[in-house]
């Protein structure tokens, strides 16, 4: 399997989103998005991407697996049954809960901690995090201080795609990071796009997908 295969079942599904205007989990806005939801129905297409991120790290000795909730679940699922098939032995598969407060802009904050016992599996292990979208690298990065607090090792985080050109160094310094699709989504700030961009051009906020519904709320109230 390579990126381009990944790519056309992205589209497939139709989980490869342009031309609209997108307010993103950062608050900035942009054209695309990429709707992971339009994957996770098809079974098959997702057991076989999570096969390839499982099949990159191997060899990495990985005992769990875990992923920020809820989407991620999924991913964490699926991963690690199939590096349990590939190397033969059990490898645990595992969340991480979001604990969530809203910030000063009105933006939902998310933070998430490791609990129902989790914490447990976590301590001593080696762990890999897996994510379905990169974009600033955030919920990643989180998901990984809270690995590190439960004295589990992060060897590496997997994510079906890359979407802001995010390095290991912004996710806290993961040795390996892997990604099966790297697209790159050009956004802007809030502000810009008031000024110059989406906004000022009168293209109307996509309120299904992304965080256009609060960003509207916010702006009336």
């Amino acid at each position: 399997m390579n990126e381009r295969y990944a790519q056309d079942v992205l589209e497939r599904v139709g989980a490869i989103i342009t031309d609209s205007h997108i307010v993103y989990t950062s608050g900035r806005h942009g054209s695309a998005y990429i709707n992971k939801d339009a994957l996770y129905p098809h079974t098959r297409e997702t057991s076989n991407l999570c096969c390839e991120i499982a099949e990159r790290f191997s060899n990495d000795s990985v005992d769990v697996v875990i992923a920020p909730a809820v989407g991620g679940v999924i991913l964490s699922q699926w991963v690690a049954y199939h590096l349990t098939e590939i190397t033969g032995r059990e490898v645990l598969g595992v969340y991480a809960d979001k604990d969530s407060g809203r910030g000063g802009d009105g933006f939902i904050r998310d933070e998430f901690v490791i609990k129902r016992g989790y914490d447990k599996l976590i301590a001593g292990a080696n762990v890999l995090v897996v994510e379905d979208l990169l974009t600033t690298g955030g919920s990643v990065r989180k998901v990984v201080a809270a690995v590190r607090a439960e004295h589990g090792n992060v060897v590496g985080v997997g994510v079906l795609c890359n979407r802001g050109g995010v390095t290991p160094a912004d996710i806290g310094g993961a040795k390996k990071l892997v990604a099966l699709v790297n697209i790159e989504m050009k956004s802007m700030t809030e502000e810009e796009c008031t000024s110059t961009g989406l906004c000022a051009k009168g293209i109307p906020v996509n309120t299904i997908i992304g965080h256009g519904k609060e960003f509207l709320a916010r702006r009336e109230a």
